[in-house]
C-alpha cells in the first residue's frame, strides 16, 4: 500500500493524545497504537517524519522520536530506507474505525466517546436542561396513557408532534400541514437523511465557508463535492452563489440563516428572498439548518422557506437540542409533501421509528417554545457578555464580532495559524476546534479562527480564559509552528 498521512490529517486524528499521565512519548505512543487498533491507520500507510510531527504537535523532536522507536521494537511501525516510517504489514488489517470518510467529526466528538480526565472540551456546545424541564417530563407522562395499548410505530413522528410543528412553522409566517413534517433523531439525522436522499459520488453541494464541520461530514461521506461561497453581513454571498449555480448545476444548497454556526451571522429578509427565488427558478433544492440557535436576535425573521415561490424545493430543519435540552433528542425537517413521504421512507430504514415518550415531552415544550427559547436566550446573553469581558481582559490582541445569535464566538488570532494553537491548548487540558476544520475550502481563508463556546457556567469560563491566556503566552513565548520547539513535559 503506497498511502501517505499527511501532518495535519495525524495530528487531526490524534485528538486529546496528550492528555493523562505518564511520560509524554509513551502517550503519544499509546494514541498512535490506539489509531491502528481502531482502523484510522492501517497496515503499509506512511506516517509524517519525527521532524515534521513535533513541529506540529508542538513538542520535541525527542518525544516523537521516542515514540516511533518504541513502536518500532514493537514490530507495529516499520522503517526503510528512502521510505520513511511507516505501518507494519504484518499488522492485521482491521474494520474501519466507523467515523465518516475523509471526514472531521472524529476531531470534534471523540471526546463524546473517549473521556479524558482533567480535560475541558470547547468542541461541542453545552446545553443544559431548562429549570422545570424535570416537570414537563413528570407532566407528560399522563399523556402516554392513550399509547400504550396501540404498540405501533410511527415512522413520520408521533401525529400530535407532527401537528404541534406545523402549527410552530404556521405561527412565524409559514404555512404547514402535519404532512410536510418528519420528526427526527435531532437535527443531526434530520440532515443524513437529507444527504442520504440528494447525494452521491461527486454530487456538487454550495456550502457557506466557514460551515459546520459535523453537517460537511454528513455530506462528505456521501461523496459530495463541495463548492463553498463565502459569508457577508447579511449571510451567504449570494453572487457567489449565482455563479455556483450557473458553473455546477449543484444538487443541493445547505446554509444556516438562523443563525450560522459558527459566526453566529442572521441572514437577511432580502438574502432570503434571493434565495427563494432563485431555487424556484434553477430547481435548487435547498437544505435550510435551523438547529444553531441561542441567544436570538429580537427581529429575527420568518424561515428561508417563507420566501420561497412556487416551484421552489426548500426542507428546513431544526430541533429543541439547543433550546430545551441537548439529552433531548428531537429533531424534524419540514418539506414538500412529497419529499416529506421520500424522506419518512430514509428514516424508516434508519430506526423504524423515534422514541414516543421523548415526542410526548417535545409537544408539551413547544407549547412553550416562545418562553423557554427567550429564557434561553437571556442566559446564553451573559454568558457571552461574560466570555467577552475575561477576553478582553486576559486576551487583548484577540479580535471577533459580537454575533447576532448562537452561543459561540468566531476568535481570530494575531498572525498564529489556529492549528498551531489548538495544539498548544491540549497540552494545557482545553481542546478546541481550528477554523481549518469548519472550512470546505481548499486555500485555508480561516487557518487563524477557531470556534469557542461561552455556554459553560461562570466558573468554567473563567478556566477556560485562564487555560487559553496561558496557552497563548506559551506560543506567543516560543513562536509558531516552525520556530525552535520546547521540551513539553
Amino acid at each position: 500500500m503506497d498511502s501517505s498521512r499527511t501532518v495535519d490529517d495525524l495530528v487531526g486524528l490524534l485528538g486529546a493524545w496528550s492528555a493523562g499521565d505518564g511520560a509524554l512519548y509513551r502517550r503519544l505512543a499509546d494514541s498512535l497504537r490506539t489509531l491502528i487498533d481502531e482502523g484510522s491507520l492501517v497496515p503499509g500507510e506512511r506516517l509524517p517524519s519525527e521532524r515534521v510531527l513535533a513541529s506540529a504537535l508542538r513538542v520535541s523532536r525527542t518525544t516523537v522520536v521516542s515514540a516511533y522507536d518504541l513502536l518500532r521494537s514493537e514490530g507495529v511501525f516499520d522503517s526503510r530506507q528512502g521510505s520513511g516510517t511507516r505501518v507494519s504489514d504484518r499488522i492485521a488489517p482491521v474494520r474501519s474505525d466507523g467515523w465518516a470518510a475523509n471526514g472531521v467529526g472524529q476531531f470534534m466528538y471523540r471526546n463524546l466517546i473517549q473521556k479524558d480526565a482533567g480535560l475541558i472540551s470547547a468542541t461541542c456546545m453545552n446545553t443544559p436542561a431548562m429549570p422545570g424541564f424535570a416537570e414537563v417530563v413528570r407532566e407528560s407522562l399522563d399523556d402516554i396513557g392513550p399509547l400504550l395499548d396501540e404498540g405501533t410505530y410511527y415512522p413520520q413522528g408521533l401525529p400530535a408532534l407532527r401537528r404541534a410543528i406545523a402549527d410552530f412553522y404556521s405561527d412565524r409566517g409559514l404555512p404547514t400541514v402535519a404532512d410536510q413534517i418528519v420528526v427526527t433523531t435531532g437535527a443531526h439525522q434530520a440532515i443524513a437523511l437529507v444527504a442520504q436522499l440528494y447525494l452521491r459520488k461527486g454530487s456538487p453541494v454550495v456550502v457557506e465557508d466557514p460551515g459546520f464541520a459535523g453537517c460537511l461530514d454528513l455530506m462528505s461521506d456521501r461523496g459530495a463535492r463541495f463548492v463553498p461561497v463565502p459569508l457577508d453581513d447579511q449571510g451567504i454571498d449570494i453572487n457567489g452563489v449565482r455563479r455556483a449555480v450557473d458553473e455546477h448545476a449543484p444538487h443541493l444548497l445547505y446554509t444556516m440563516p438562523s443563525y450560522h454556526n459558527p459566526t453566529g451571522t442572521m441572514m437577511s429578509v432580502a438574502r432570503r428572498r434571493e434565495l427563494g427565488e432563485l431555487s424556484a427558478r434553477t430547481g435548487t433544492p435547498i437544505l435550510e439548518d435551523a438547529a444553531y440557535t441561542g441567544v436570538r436576535h429580537p427581529q429575527e425573521p420568518p424561515p428561508l422557506a417563507a420566501y420561497a415561490l412556487r416551484g421552489a424545493e426548500v426542507i428546513s430543519v431544526d430541533s429543541l437540542s439547543k433550546v430545551a435540552w441537548a439529552g433531548l433528542r428531537v429533531g424534524w425537517l419540514r418539506a414538500p409533501v412529497e419529499m416529506a413521504v421520500r424522506l419518512s421512507r430514509r428514516k424508516l430504514l434508519a430506526d423504524l421509528a423515534g422514541p414516543q415518550l421523548d415526542q410526548i415531552v417535545a409537544v408539551r415544550l413547544l407549547a412553550d417554545y416562545d418562553r423557554i427559547a427567550r429564557e434561553r436566550s437571556e442566559r446564553l446573553a451573559a454568558a457571552m457578555d461574560h466570555m467577552e469581558g475575561l477576553l478582553r481582559r486576559d486576551l487583548p490582541d484577540w479580535r471577533w464580532k459580537r454575533p447576532d445569535g448562537g452561543a459561540a464566538l468566531w476568535v481570530e488570532l494575531p498572525g498564529i495559524d489556529s492549528r498551531a494553537f489548538t495544539q498548544v491548548a491540549l497540552c494545557h487540558g482545553l481542546e478546541l476546534v481550528p477554523g481549518s476544520l469548519m472550512s470546505a475550502s481548499p486555500i485555508g481563508p480561516f487557518d487563524r479562527h477557531f470556534r469557542l463556546p461561552v455556554a459553560f457556567d461562570a466558573a468554567e469560563r473563567e478556566e477556560v480564559v485562564w487555560r487559553l491566556s496561558r496557552a497563548w503566552r506559551e506560543l506567543d513565548r516560543h513562536g509558531p509552528v516552525g520556530a525552535p520547539i520546547p521540551l513539553v513535559v
